[in-house]
């Protein structure tokens, strides 16, 4: 009997991505990861693509009746994608105010916590893929591929192993090229597609991140 799993786990479904990405052939990409679960992907993804890791960091937007559902995301420089299903009335936007400052600060201290004095990778005249572990409602992903859009990168990619395909489809009018692994018609969460699918610790996220930050200084210094 088939298993009803897409992936083993998350290592499993970044080197499927990575024989994917392997094809396009990218000169020494920038792999930016948005934590925290598709960070051990991301590690996965600049080992085999010989390429840089490191995150972009955006955050949530929830609706006030549902944690889990993103109305839209915000990033580091306190720019906003809000969902066009939203509606604006006054209360809506005084909750999204206080959800918006309270998500930067947020991301101002996991800047600190991820990349401490290393100032972020320079997307600039670069190829950048932009992956996660999946997308739902593709709001942070969308995210994402705004702010990195404006650093003016050669090329911007987003990759990801599963999508809901409504939300394929709307990252696919944001990147230059979409790579997606599977698209199935029944998606109902990211979870579903994976045998194990643990949440990525915060802690967990940090060392693997300082750990790759230190092994692409070395390369550097050596090169």
């Amino acid at each position: 009997m088939p298993s009803p799993y897409l992936f083993k786990d998350r290592k499993d479904a970044a080197r499927q991505l990575a024989q994917r990405l392997q094809q396009l052939r990218l000169h020494h990409p920038l792999i930016l990861a948005i934590p925290r679960g598709a960070i051990p992907i991301g590690a996965v993804l600049a080992r085999q693509l010989h390429g840089e890791l490191d995150v972009v960091l955006v955050r949530k937007l929830s609706s006030p009746f549902d944690p889990e559902y993103a109305i839209g995301a915000i990033d580091e420089r306190g720019q906003r994608l809000v969902g066009p299903d939203y509606p604006m009335t006054e209360a809506s936007r005084a909750w999204l105010e206080q959800c918006a400052r309270e998500q930067l600060a947020v991301l101002r201290q996991r800047r600190a916590d991820y990349s401490g004095s290393r100032p972020p990778s320079d997307p600039c005249g670069r190829h950048v893929v932009i992956v996660d572990d999946g997308l739902a409602t593709g709001a942070t992903m969308a995210a994402a591929l705004g702010a990195v859009r404006a650093a003016l990168p050669l090329e911007l990619l987003a990759a990801v192993p599963v999508a809901a395909p409504q939300s394929l489809q709307r990252i696919g009018e944001l990147a230059d090229r979409v790579v997606c692994l599977h698209a199935p018609m029944d998606f109902a969460a990211v979870s579903q597609y994976y045998k194990r699918f643990p949440q990525v610790e915060q802690e967990e996220a940090v060392k693997l991140l300082r750990q790759c930050f230190a092994l692409q200084t070395t390369v550097s210094q050596n090169d």
